[in-house]
């Protein structure tokens, strides 16, 4: 794609040079290679798969045509040479590449659909095979019997395991990449649970507890694989719609969007609208209120804030009609502060319901960290001794009750849509595997010296143990949303360690901003926020996402956007001292831009290096301004409010630098590529970058084939379980 627009948008000279026309031949060469590559694995699908046969082999022949077509348009020997002039004077079939290039994108689109819809027939045939061979494993009589079909279900949910894993690795939705991989750590778990389950009910066929143990896993696994199905073909069963609650989480920053649009549109939407959401977002905030789990003071300060955004809301609206009648500045401003208290009031309501939630949370999980009611109903059950395992199953419905209202809560402030559905997923799996240990003990009791039995119960206990420690890393992770460490944008985290940095901070009094002050930088920290979405922007473009350049600028970008969320009062920037703070660990990272552009420049010999070096050298003084306003004392409100706007409109300065800067370097950079520029081999710095990358900053991001390593491990020693 890259080499095809590079070739359409090359520019339209009546004279290029030998070095240009060999350029643009390479790429023609390499798009027809590349073309011919993708065309080869079309036809052998088409190969395999006789009913697309005809419309993929029709797919296949453009696309190679039309690569054929862009590789004779570039071709250089096919152009006439003059040669009294050292620069060849053509007019090259910009027209007739474009056109081609047209016929490939469209090939290769239906070939790349062809080949998904082949994709989704193999996993629907997968599945269809796991429900076949599931309702054998129902019916069998005998363990003989069990032994074959479990090994042949294992090799076929191993297959079924490698495909969906290989599309959830190709979605893009990051929602339906959630839903996926719910839906797989369901399957992996109860492939488990499905053998002891089952083997525990050959084992005792007359016992009603084994039978209800098998049949919940069963059920289960039927709606996993249901689900799977669903995503694939982004469809649901009888054509319903999927209707998610909203959150509180969500439905604050909706609200919030709405009432800040004010500020560009004051006829946009109607204050009914307003009046509804914030009703909607109240009702929710009953979940928690009603919740005999709130602590008295959390329901207080949540009931309190809910009331609070009422009046906010009320003032609001009085401004906002005024101000559609007569928009006068005094007006203005007033509407201004009115959009600030109300956000900050939301704010203020967000942070105690992601308090709440998170307190409880981790309350419950330090409270029964020892998993002691499970080691007792394993010690009762083998005991046999049926009136303490009820009275300990009691406990653990208490127990599963605590923790599905844990889910419900976390789920309201999970801040991202992928941390929604794991809460829901972890609601899910606690309701069903709680009575599933309960069943499986009840069974154990009734048969206490039952090996399998024993097992089986184990098998349950360690699934609700998993359960939970996941839980302890879903919260941190809803911790880290809700501090800016993750979500929609990644947060510099430079805040100062006591100790650890100039002696200043322990003199300083913190200060924050006042609801007048944020009014006042509101459009400079909204400016900020236009430039870090800009720099990101460039950044996204860059092939070598561990390039100095690029992971500098990323830094950058990101410490800019955690100063424009403390203009709003938000973020992990609570105070003034921190927002300095911030500037000179910014402006430090700008002066390490500079020397970074300093060592690539040295490398590049093109007509563009004089521009790269002239704003480059614009960098270093601006940055070491930031940092001597960034290290000034100041002393009372006015010269704090003074070195704050200058602190932000100097990172500003250097944004919009930045800005510049990168396409200047994406452009030498893919002049390198499409040979029109000239860029010596690899520097030290740029080789150490990509150690470091590789090692320090570049998350793997694979997906684990689910419990396939112990599923094939455990189908090696299935002739053991007739012994058991």
């Amino acid at each position: 794609m890259l080499q095809i627009t590079t070739l359409i948008n090359h520019k339209d000279k009546p004279k290029r040079s030998d070095k240009t026309l060999q350029a643009i031949q390479r790429v023609g060469q390499a798009v027809n290679l590349a073309v011919g590559r993708f065309v080869t694995v079309g036809e052998a699908i088409a190969n395999e798969n006789h009913e697309l046969k005809e419309e993929m082999s029709i797919a296949c022949i453009e696309a190679r045509r039309a690569g054929e077509t862009i590789a004779q348009l570039t071709d250089v020997a096919s152009l006439d040479h003059p040669e009294s002039d050292s620069h060849i004077t053509i007019f090259t079939d910009k027209t007739g590449v474009v056109k081609a290039a047209r016929l490939l994108l469209s090939s290769v689109t239906k070939v790349l659909v062809l080949a998904d819809r082949v994709v989704i027939k193999q996993i629907i045939t997968s599945r269809n095979k796991v429900l076949a061979t599931m309702e054998q494993l129902e019916k069998v009589s005998s363990f003989q019997e069990f032994v074959q079909i479990f090994s042949q279900f294992g090799n076929e949910m191993v297959e079924f395991a490698h495909l969906t894993g290989d599309r959830q690795n190709d979605l893009k939705d990051e929602k339906k990449k959630a839903r996926m991989a719910a839906s797989r750590a369901v399957l992996e778990k109860c492939t488990m649970m499905l053998l002891t389950a089952s083997k525990t009910c050959l084992r005792h066929p007359d016992c009603e507890s084994a039978r209800i143990n098998k049949d919940g896993v069963f059920h289960r696994m039927r709606l996993a694989l249901e689900q799977v199905i669903e995503i694939v073909t982004d469809s649901r069963p009888n054509g319903e719609n999927e209707v998610a609650p909203i959150s509180i989480y969500t439905g604050i920053k909706e609200f919030k969007n709405k009432v800040e649009g004010l500020r560009e549109n004051l006829y946009f939407l109607s204050k009914e609208n307003l009046s509804t959401m914030l009703e909607v977002i109240l009702e929710h905030t009953e979940d928690f209120t009603d919740s005999a789990y709130t602590s008295h003071e959390h329901r207080e300060h949540i009931l309190e804030l809910s009331k609070q955004a009422k009046m906010e809301l009320e003032q609001l609206v009085s401004v906002w009609m005024q101000a559609q009648n007569q928009k006068t500045k005094d007006l203005m401003e007033d509407l201004e502060v009115a959009i600030l208290k109300t956000c900050q009031c939301m704010n203020e309501l967000k942070r105690e319901v992601h308090s709440a939630a998170t307190s409880l949370a981790a309350d419950l999980l330090k409270y029964h960290t020892d998993h002691m009611i499970l080691k007792a109903l394993k010690i009762t059950g083998v005991e046999g001794n049926l009136e303490a395992v009820a009275e300990y199953t009691c406990k653990l419905s208490e127990q599963k009750e605590q923790l599905v209202e844990m889910c419900r809560l976390l789920r309201h402030v999970s801040g991202t849509e992928p941390l929604e559905i794991t809460c829901i997923h972890a609601e899910d799996t606690f309701q069903v595997t709680g009575p599933q240990i309960i069943s499986a003990a009840e069974t154990l009791a009734l048969h206490p010296s039952s090996k399998i039995a024993k097992e089986n119960l184990e098998v349950f206990c360690e699934a609700w143990e998993s359960q939970l420690s996941d839980m302890s890393m879903l919260l941190r992770e809803i911790n880290d949303v809700f501090e800016g460490r993750r979500g929609e944008k990644r947060v510099y985290l430079s805040l100062p360690r006591p100790g650890k940095h100039n002696a200043n901070l322990k003199t300083l009094k913190p200060v924050k901003l006042d609801t007048e002050e944020q009014a006042k930088i509101a459009k400079l920290g909204l400016e900020l926020h236009l430039l870090t979405s800009d720099v990101d922007s460039e950044t996204e473009k860059w092939e070598d996402q561990e390039n100095e350049i690029v992971q500098h600028g990323q830094g950058m970008s990101s410490m800019a956007y955690s100063m424009y969320l403390f203009t709003r009062g938000e973020g992990l920037l609570k105070t003034t001292q921190d927002l300095f703070h911030q500037a000179e660990i910014f402006a430090t990272e700008g002066m390490k831009l500079a020397s970074a552009l300093q060592v690539f420049s040295e490398q590049v010999h093109d007509d563009d290096k004089p521009l790269l070096m002239l704003e480059a050298e614009k960098l270093i003084p601006i940055c070491k301004q930031l940092q001597i306003t960034a290290k000034t004392s100041v002393q009372g409100k006015s010269a704090t409010f003074t070195k704050v706007d200058a602190c932000i409109q100097k990172t500003r300065n250097v944004m919009t630098l930045l800005c510049q800067l990168l396409p200047i370097c994406s452009r030498l950079m893919r002049k390198n590529k499409a040979g029109n520029g000239y860029l010596k081999p690899a520097p030290p710095w740029r080789e150490g970058r990509t150690r470091t990358g590789t090692n320090a900053h570049t998350p793997e991001r694979r997906v684990e084939m689910f419990g396939i390593k112990s599923l094939e491990n455990h189908l090696t020693k299935m002739t053991f379980l007739e012994s058991k």
